[in-house]
């Protein structure tokens, strides 16, 4: 009687242990962190941002006061338009600032610790440069072509790549070498339509993290070897004489047999003769 009730009294002094977390909480626990969310250029998925710390805090104070101070000289530094066409990437020390991409219109910046960036929002084109590549039935061709494209969200264009314009340009040329060497040489000719098409999706479908949307490619060109054309050349002109010999039979063929008509209705009736 007396150990049980000693038992009891020690459970009741020395509560059970809690249970350690899984490895699976910790991890679903630690991956709600805001360093951890990543940007994907929509407002609705922007994490938190973090409250402002004193350097900040005295940063914006001191940047408020030097406005203040230069009024009016300071309205030119801090009141910036951008076009109808244009939108404008703010960040405060480093940071992007809420509300999105500013624009069209004017905005206010606070000099010292707001820079910003403009993005144009106007379908841009251009040339890829004439690219070698084998066709899959081991052909090289030299290929270029156009393409037409335009930025669709400017925080991710800003954001998300170093480089928006220049990284398309670069996926472009990658694509065009990629797409065509799964083509052999007659339907790099001859299906240029669904060449274009099959580029253009791939295309807008890498470049949508980056906020850019390819609307259209265009096949410029396709250049042969010199040799291979001279091939082609005489291959067409052969099929042209064997097709010209085959209707110059056929003429014959049918005035002979005219001929023969002609004959046996002169050998049925001689009369005919007078």
């Amino acid at each position: 009687m007396e150990t049980g009730l000693s038992l009891q009294t020690a459970l009741t002094l020395y509560p059970r242990q809690q249970s350690r977390p899984s490895f699976s909480q910790i991890v679903t626990s630690n991956s709600n962190r805001p360093e951890d969310v990543n940007y994907s250029g929509s407002s609705g998925q922007e994490a938190e941002p973090e409250p402002m710390g004193c350097i900040e805090f005295i940063a914006t104070a001191a940047s408020i006061l030097l406005f203040i101070v230069t009024f009016p000289i300071s309205l030119c530094l801090s009141f910036k338009v951008v076009q109808e066409y244009e939108r404008a990437v703010i960040f405060r020390l480093g940071r992007l600032r809420k509300g999105g991409a500013r624009g069209p219109g004017i905005f206010f910046i606070l000099p010292c610790i707001d820079t910003y960036c403009k993005v144009d929002l106007r379908t841009v084109s251009f040339d890829v440069p004439p690219q070698e590549v084998l066709s899959k039935d081991s052909v090289t061709v030299c290929v270029d072509a156009v393409i037409y494209y335009r930025v669709r969200e400017p925080l991710a264009a800003v954001v998300n790549v170093n480089n928006y314009s220049h990284s398309t340009r670069l996926l472009a040329a990658t694509t065009l070498r990629n797409v065509l060497g799964t083509r052999n040489l007659a339907e790099i000719l001859s299906e240029r339509e669904a060449i274009s098409h099959t580029m253009q999706t791939a295309l807008d479908e890498a470049t949508d993290p980056w906020g850019v949307k390819v609307e259209r490619v265009e096949m410029k060109d396709v250049r042969l070897p010199l040799q291979l054309q001279r091939a082609m050349a005489a291959e067409a002109e052969a099929a042209r004489e064997a097709r010209a010999k085959v209707i110059a039979a056929e003429g014959e063929m049918k005035a002979s047999r005219a001929l023969k008509e002609a004959s046996d209705v002169i050998a049925e009736s001689p009369a005919a003769l007078q």
